[in-house]
């Protein structure tokens, strides 16, 4: 089943999710998460960006690797995981800048920094406990998805003027005035930004 993607100023997208009640079945959902996300052309997706406020999300970096495998010889981790109940332990490593979108946020693309090492403690979808560090591209994703479920998006790392130069593209996905390649849902009103 393919959801369509909450659109920023949806109140979901900043609330602080949920914990899953551990034993949860959530093997459809996750598998519906991923079909929605391939269908959006996305690398992650967070429950909350679906309507759901519990802490799940998904990440799908694998299909990258053919592509970086061509363009250079990295070490680069790439990976196809769902994330229950995740709690980031550490990050680390230099910031590094760059170019970030979101699903929920069609057609806004900014620079964003964060830090280049990620240490993560989550259960996978057997209800199996794991605790992994990842570095570089698969990092900026986890903790793109991480903040999701903390009710933060990638334009809140933005500068206050970068904020008011994207004003009036974020009034206009509010107001639904956006198209997708992919079904989306709609605040349709007025927000402060």
């Amino acid at each position: 089943m393919i959801y369509p993607i909450v659109a920023y100023g949806d109140p979901v997208l900043r609330k602080k999710a949920e914990d899953i009640a551990q034993g949860s079945d959530l093997k459809q959902l996750i598998e519906d998460m991923f079909e929605t996300m391939y269908q959006a052309h996305g690398v992650g997706l967070a429950a909350p960006q679906i309507g759901k406020a519990i802490r799940l999300f998904i990440v799908d970096t694998l299909h990258l690797k053919e592509e970086e495998e061509e363009e250079a010889d990295t070490e680069e981790q790439y990976i196809k995981k769902a994330f229950i109940n995740p709690v980031i332990i550490e990050t680390g490593g230099e910031e590094w800048t760059m170019e970030e979108g979101c699903l929920s946020i069609p057609d806004v693309r900014e620079n964003v920094n964060r830090p280049e090492r990620v240490k993560i403690r989550y259960f996978d979808e057997d209800w199996q406990l794991h605790e992994e560090e990842y570095d570089g591209f698969t990092a900026r994703v986890i903790l793109h998805e991480y903040d999701h479920i903390e009710g933060k998006l990638f334009i809140d790392y933005l500068s206050p003027l970068k904020k008011r130069l994207i004003k009036r593209k974020l009034q206009k996905i509010v107001k639904g005035e956006v198209n997708t390649s992919y079904p989306m849902k709609f605040a349709a009103k007025e927000i402060a930004l």
